[in-house]
């Protein structure tokens, strides 16, 4: 049997983290640092105006660099985090909408502080559950280390009274850092956005029980 060759072989390793660093944010806004236009020249990344996207084979070689090995212990464990993780991301999701619109559908202005108040009070209790998770990720795969961090950043300019902080999609908001977050854990077990959303739905439904 032919083995299939790594994907990140060859890459010098700034450019390999570059990479690991454009997928999992999904993109990147502003001018391309060296390493990010080696991406471009291996067709690995495109510029659209002021963006910079993954494309062609790039998932498949930043999941080649985060995948932990199939099966094995450290495997295990971060899968098992991933079923730890996603009720509270489901919680989180359901705190954005409630966040960007009204129980009656209509948008959120941030105009009602009472309302505000109370989602804000609902997202510490999601930050709280998401913490502890987040450290024993780490404990695994110490790049996980850095989320907290970057959570509690967007929290503190939330609470400065920049609502986007919360879920817009062109700042570090915490939206944003959750779903990078999210987008690294599924790398490195290898596991497909379809399988997620299906595993994340039956815990849920679990739960409900």
């Amino acid at each position: 049997m032919t083995e299939t060759a790594d994907p990140a072989v060859g890459l010098p390793a700034p450019v390999r983290d570059a990479l690991v660093d454009l997928v999992v944010r999904g993109m990147y806004r502003g001018a391309p640092s060296p390493e990010q236009a080696s991406l471009v020249e291996l067709g690995l990344a495109v510029v659209k105006g002021p963006l910079l996207m993954p494309v062609g084979a790039a998932a498949a070689t930043a999941g080649a660099v985060l995948r932990l090995p199939p099966g094995s212990p450290d495997d295990a464990r971060v899968r098992a985090l991933l079923e730890a993780f996603l009720p509270v991301n489901r919680r989180l999701r359901d705190l954005c909408t409630a966040w960007q619109c009204r129980p009656d559908g209509s948008p959120n202005d941030h105009t009602d502080a009472a309302y505000d108040a109370e989602v804000r009070d609902s997202l510490d209790d999601v930050h709280e559950a998401i913490l502890p998770i987040l450290d024993r990720l780490a404990a695994v795969v110490p790049g996980f280390g850095r989320y907290p961090q970057r959570l509690e950043a967007a929290l503190d300019h939330l609470d400065d009274g920049e609502p986007a902080w919360l879920a817009s999609p062109v700042l570090d908001s915490y939206h944003t850092v959750w779903m990078q977050l999210h987008q690294e854990l599924l790398l490195c077990l290898g596991v497909s956005r379809e399988e997620d959303e299906a595993l994340e739905a039956r815990l849920v439904a679990d739960r409900a029980r």
